[in-house]
């Protein structure tokens, strides 16, 4: 892939731009279907290897933990040596590291391949964003933003049907390990692609020395935040948890006037700020934030809720998401073929669907037919919401900014991940009355949710079309103009 500096262009090399974008998607959905798909067989490992209570959380959530960590060093290690080369070799590691996870002989070394293989994750999983904004524009962008955010739902629900499939197949006797194998044929083949379709990287005269001060801070404020969101619930969150997520304002703030620093002085922060305090993308980031959180938390809400509330199978609570996560990949190729006024108006009126589907769900207690219509209404509402925004943010920022953007968006889409989940888990289990009452509770809190979405999105919305007015060229004043317009 091009150098930052390098303005968006099409795929160097003769090397066709479906292909590459396939590539890339490919391993996005890999890492998304990681993430979820641990959960289905934990009873598998737990008769398996026997783990402690805690040594079973770290196997699901030591993933997350480095994964959420290390995504704004990955897609600065990305910007400085190269996009295709930190890709490839993030997506080898994460082959290895899944055949580390399949082959694990004890809980300890279990643990261990999964932090290698959230860590392998963040390493590749910047370089998608990036390589979408630097090598596509136009209605290009819109269709690979589009089908990112499909990648991006469908994997967490596909973790879930595949992970139940693969373990009730009990594939050669092996339980839970295929969950992790199947990684490795898909991992060799998209590696032997990737090589062949991702366009190389722009040779730097200068080498950029990574801010590993900055890392530090950063990865000392975001384990300081996630810990608790990951375990605070399940330890019924003793005073630590709030202590660490207190104390990760502060670890924030000294990152930041460390990247201050280092850029003043002339280095590359880790981080430019500069991204960060523009309006645009601190509202937009805040309305993917809280849809994204909802939607996560949902998965978890929903599987209880049908399971041990409605009787069904953990297959059905799996498969039940289809119409969901189909109905939010219809959205993503259609936004580009209708009018910029439309796609402009998309997050509001997403956002407003979505909060419709989860009251109606929570009131009707629906079940069946009637649920999987509910959700597939909810998961175009999130499309009409989710890819716009990606627009806007990345029509609204220079592609020079785009390993910034890349990781900021990811790491947005983490913590507010861990955070619905901590926060509508919490609420869930703690109501009283049963599970109907509960469900209906957290749905309705679902809609309040989506609704502070849609407010923000509007806002963001308000905040690009200023920028646009005051834009210094006509072209980048029509970009901007047309993802944002509400």
């Amino acid at each position: 892939m091009t150098a930052p500096s390098t303005p968006p262009t099409a795929p160097s090399g003769g090397r066709r731009p479906s292909g590459m974008l396939a590539v890339l998607l490919i391993g996005q959905f890999m890492v998304n279907v990681d993430t979820a798909i641990v959960n289905v067989a934990a009873p598998s490992l737990k008769d398996g290897l026997h783990p402690s209570a805690g040594a079973l959380e770290l196997v699901i959530s030591g993933y997350t933990l480095a994964y959420a960590v290390l995504l704004i060093a990955g897609a600065r290690l990305g910007d400085a040596r190269g996009h295709r080369r930190m890709f490839l070799a993030g997506l080898a590691a994460f082959t290895a590291a899944s055949l580390a996870c399949g082959l694990a002989p004890a809980t300890g070394a279990l643990v261990a391949a999964r932090v290698a293989q959230g860590a392998a994750g963040a390493l590749m999983i910047p370089q998608v964003l990036s390589g979408i904004q630097l090598h596509f524009t136009g209605r290009a962008r819109e269709r690979a933003q589009g089908l990112f955010a499909v990648a991006l739902s469908g994997g967490a629900v596909a973790g879930q049907v595949l992970g139940g499939v693969l373990v009730t197949a009990d594939v050669l006797g092996l339980g839970w390990r295929p969950i992790f194998l199947v990684n490795v044929p898909v991992g060799l083949v998209l590696l032997a692609a990737g090589a062949r379709l991702l366009p190389a990287d722009a040779v730097s005269r200068e080498r950029t020395r990574l801010d590993l001060g900055g890392v530090a801070l950063l990865a000392g404020a975001v384990l300081l935040a996630v810990v608790p969101l990951l375990f605070g619930r399940e330890a019924g969150w003793p005073p630590w948890t709030w202590f660490s997520l207190a104390a990760s304002a502060p670890a924030l703030a000294a990152f930041a006037r460390r990247q201050r620093r280092v850029a003043a002085r002339g280095g590359t922060p880790l981080l430019n700020l500069s991204v960060l305090v523009r309006p645009v993308v601190a509202w937009t980031l805040g309305a993917l934030g809280a849809a994204t959180g909802t939607y996560y938390a949902m998965l978890f809400v929903l599987a209880l809720h049908v399971q041990d509330g409605l009787g069904r199978s953990a297959l059905f609570s799996g498969l039940v998401l289809v119409s969901w996560v189909a109905a939010f990949g219809i959205s993503g190729p259609l936004l580009p073929r209708m009018p910029a006024r439309v796609v402009a108006f998309g997050p509001v009126a997403g956002y407003l669907l979505l909060a419709a589907a989860y009251v109606t769900i929570g009131l009707a207690h629906a079940d069946g037919a009637a649920l999987v219509v509910l959700l597939g209404l909810g998961g175009f509402g999130l499309g009409l919401g989710f890819a716009p925004q990606l627009g806007r943010l990345t029509a609204g920022v220079p592609a020079r900014y785009a390993p910034d953007l890349s990781g900021l968006i990811n790491t947005n889409f983490q913590l507010a991940g861990a955070a619905g989940l901590a926060v509508f888990g919490s609420l869930y289990l703690g109501v009283p009355g049963g599970h109907r009452h509960a469900f209906t509770i957290v749905m309705v809190a679902f809609a309040g949710t989506a609704l502070v979405a849609c407010a923000a999105a509007a806002l963001g919305g308000r905040a690009a079309a200023r920028a646009a007015d005051q834009g210094s060229s006509p072209a980048r004043r029509a970009a901007v103009t047309a993802s944002s317009r509400v």
